[in-house]
């Protein structure tokens, strides 16, 4: 991959900047749409009839219909736009490709050549750190990192790197684009469920196993404030991964077991025999439990080092333990009847096939030993 440049100045903002956000009643969205009337923008948000506007009720924000597929409403949402925030897409690993694509690339695609035209000064491009890929099993990635090839056979992740690629692809042409890749966003406020479902899941005691894997996880307020400050500091063409903690997955249910109560899920599997059951499930009748793909997904390591956005955007995020708490506090209020309470263990089934799993485990590395 190509050196990084080095960054640029502090830009000097208009007194009043007029901001479009595009995507921004979901997590990231509404927390930086806070971040930016804070910062004294004048601010329009996008809205779709479908959006849920729950996080973003009573901001006092202009708002305008426009999607990422039709042109004429984005020419009319970016009429008097200085810089823009494209934060929309499509998070999930059971969305079928096609979908993904559409979204994630066709979508990305339409609104930066939107951009591009209209002669914004400036486009924050929300992408995500999948779009780098993975690191080595216990290592971690960053910016220089290689993507592999084919996506890992996750479509999701295939889609977040062709969007990279085509906003790259964009900022060669000359749109002032910068691209921020946060890891797994945690935090309050997630209204459809995307990032924070493990959460959700593990609350519902809905994970009674899981795999090897690792992932990095990250507060929906520093992303926001990191977003802030590429629009600020980042150099256009250039990435920057926004990123705290990484944790292998015990180390997280451990942790979402300190805070919530719940004992954490006993049954670490190896991933053959994961693969297998997920296939078994995707036999049945109604919606499987898990699937091939997260499965897949959940034994990769996803870990990462955020250096350059500390050292040229000057971000700094906060403690890992708050973001934990704050998500784990945000869906006992929200759904708490409907979660498992503090105290709660796993089924004896499962906790004593995870004793046996482990004993074997002991047992072979002794002998391999």
């Amino acid at each position: 991959m190509r050196r990084l440049a080095r960054p640029g100045p502090i830009r000097t903002l208009p007194a009043v900047a007029k901001t479009l956000l595009i995507g921004g009643t979901g997590l990231i969205g509404s927390h930086l749409a806070r971040a930016l009337l804070d910062r004294g923008d004048d601010l329009r948000l996008t809205m779709r009839e479908s959006s849920m506007t729950d996080n973003v009720a009573g901001l006092g924000c202009e708002t305008v219909r426009a999607d990422i597929h039709d042109r004429r409403s984005l020419r009319r949402a970016l009429k008097g736009v200085e810089r823009v925030f494209h934060v929309a897409g499509r998070t999930s690993l059971r969305a079928p490709a096609t979908r993904l694509y559409r979204i994630n690339v066709d979508g990305t695609r339409t609104v930066l050549e939107e951009c591009l035209r209209a002669g914004v000064q400036r486009v924050v491009y929300t992408s995500s750190a999948s779009a780098i890929g993975p690191a080595e099993a216990g290592s971690t990635a960053d910016e220089t990192t290689v993507f592999g090839t084919g996506g890992y056979g996750i479509p999701y992740v295939t889609s977040k790197h062709e969007a990279e690629v085509a906003a790259l692809r964009l900022a060669a042409r000359g749109l002032p684009v910068v691209i921020v890749n946060p890891t797994h966003v945690f935090g309050r406020g997630d209204l459809y469920r995307s990032s924070t479902d493990v959460v959700r899941r593990f609350l519902m005691r809905r994970l009674p196993a899981y795999v090897d894997g690792g992932v990095n996880i990250v507060d929906v307020a520093d992303v926001a404030a990191g977003q802030l400050a590429a629009d600020e500091r980042g150099v256009p063409g250039e990435r920057y991964i926004l990123g705290n903690r990484n944790y292998t997955l015990a180390r997280l249910f451990a942790g979402l077991g300190r805070v919530s109560g719940i004992e954490p899920p006993a049954l670490r599997l190896p991933l053959p025999a994961a693969l297998a059951m997920a296939r078994a499930a995707e036999q049945l009748p109604g919606r499987p439990p898990i699937t091939t793909i997260e499965v897949r997904a959940s034994a990769l390591w996803w870990t990462y080092r955020s250096n350059k956005a500390k050292r040229e955007l000057g971000w700094a995020p906060g403690h890992h333990e708050d973001t934990i708490e704050a998500t784990v506090n945000w869906y006992r209020e929200r759904e708490g009847s409907r979660l498992s309470d503090s105290g709660a263990r796993q089924a004896l089934p499962l906790r004593v096939a995870g004793f046996a799993v482990r004993q074997v485990g002991g047992l072979v590395e002794r002998v391999a030993s």
